[in-house]
């Protein structure tokens, strides 16, 4: 099939070179005409493993291409996915500026029997459907379509995989037509397909992904009660999770959640409850408790330290998860900041998010001291704070960390660590949910 990809962020460029690995053509539009020239010339503007090679390969099968014009792409396409920024703003809402632009952009194109399925790619509060197809109509009244919902369920760090293979499909649509050229887009994929109308599947989203926060903040909760008992957070979410109808996964206690989905989702989805008369205070409670973990791990960090002021501090991981170089809302910036804000000399490593954190004006480094290398990280430190569970943090050469250290002491906030293995290479060792060593 001939598509179209409105936005070549995240979401849109992992999707287009997807459906081109598939065979279909598809065109990414993206307004940023320097994000254009460079993927044009090559240049992935983000990590996320798989896709350099996936995207190469296909732009030379010619199935894949990218513009700056979204006529050219509606010209060239059937099916016209948007995938733009939704961005929260200040009391929580979504910013749906991109979205209503788009529409305004499709319609001024869309010729008389021009059909085409528009499609909400980008994570949108229920209802975002009826303000699109209105928009279009608002600005053409000749114009023939209809609006699919078509939530993307990617985890960045494993977006290709999760495209290529997906738990399922989701497509909100009132219109059988819409529905029939959806299902041939993937048809290839050879996923379950749940179509719903367009409401439920934009609220099927937010429901998901908060469903996901509250699971962390669940077992951030039990950890706390871990620590003052003397229990393992990670026994008791091994026993949890052995029940099938809880799963183990999202019951990882560490720092919080962060990232560019889950904490804007909740904010989205409590707001969106609230603007619907239906406040849902279950997950305000997540939030705060998401919010309280960051600073429960300071505290430890300052009750072992006393002062933080003038303390040399390495902190190892700043993307808020591994395998992305994404460091939006990342709670290990946070945690780095927040050093830095009580006067600590912070030390900070991280394979793939050092650069966009200095591009983005997320670390000053003038005041954090960003090293090519763990072990650099940690010279004459006075203590470790592990932030992001990077594979290659698990695999250093502990003995030369403890050697190149002031005081072997570690804070693990990913339980990434071996607490016996720490305590007997010497390392004063304290986790999150677990006995101190």
């Amino acid at each position: 099939m001939d598509l179209c990809i409105i936005g070549s962020g995240y979401v849109g460029l992992v999707s287009g070179a997807c459906f081109a690995e598939v065979g279909h053509h598809v065109v990414c539009v993206d307004n940023d005409q320097r994000k254009v020239d460079a993927l044009q010339a090559g240049k992935i503007p983000i990590y996320e493993p798989g896709l350099e090679e996936l995207v190469h390969r296909n732009v030379a099968a010619k199935r894949l291409r990218f513009t700056n014009s979204i006529e050219d792409g509606l010209d060239h396409s059937q099916v016209l996915f948007i995938a733009v920024p939704t961005p929260p703003q200040a009391d929580g809402s979504v910013d749906l500026t991109y979205i209503e632009r788009v529409a305004r952009e499709i319609a001024a194109v869309l010729k008389p029997g021009q059909y085409r399925v528009v499609v909400d790619k980008s994570t949108v509060p229920v209802k975002t459907g009826e303000k699109v197809a209105d928009t279009i109509k608002r600005y053409n009244k000749n114009a023939e379509f209809d609006v699919v919902s078509n939530p993307e369920f990617l985890r960045e760090g494993c977006a290709v995989p999760d495209l290529m293979n997906p738990d399922r499909v989701v497509i909100g649509s009132a219109s059988q037509r819409a529905t029939d050229l959806m299902k041939q887009v993937y048809e290839p994929f050879r996923a379950p397909i749940l179509v719903t109308d367009v409401n439920s599947a934009e609220l099927i989203k937010h429901a998901a992904n908060s469903f996901l926060s509250l699971k962390i903040s669940y077992i951030n909760a039990v950890a706390a009660i871990c620590e003052a008992s003397g229990a393992d957070v990670e026994m008791v979410a091994d026993g949890i999770g052995m029940d099938k109808r809880i799963g183990r996964n999202f019951l990882n206690a560490g720092l919080g959640y962060g990232g560019s989905c889950f904490p804007k989702d909740v904010k989205a989805f409590i707001a969106i409850s609230r603007q619907l008369g239906t406040p849902f205070t279950l997950l305000e409670e997540v939030e705060r408790i998401n919010t309280q973990q960051l600073s429960r791990y300071i505290d430890k960090v300052r009750d072992a330290l006393w002062v933080l002021k003038d303390k040399k501090i390495a902190v190892w991981g700043l993307t808020f998860k591994p395998d992305t170089d994404d460091v939006r809302n990342s709670v290990a910036i946070d945690l780095v900041n927040r050093l830095v804000a009580e006067g600590a000399q912070v030390s900070a490593y991280d394979p793939k998010g050092a650069e966009k954190a200095v591009e983005w004006g997320l670390i000053d480094p003038a005041k954090v001291k960003l090293t090519a290398t763990p072990l650099e990280a940690v010279v004459d430190a006075e203590a470790l704070l592990l932030a992001t569970e990077w594979p290659e943090f698990a695999n250093q050469d502990f003995s030369q960390v403890k050697e190149k250290m002031h005081t072997p002491l570690v804070f693990d906030g990913r339980n990434l660590f071996n607490p016996e293995t720490m305590k007997d290479l010497g390392f004063t060792y304290y986790a999150v949910g677990r006995p101190s060593h």
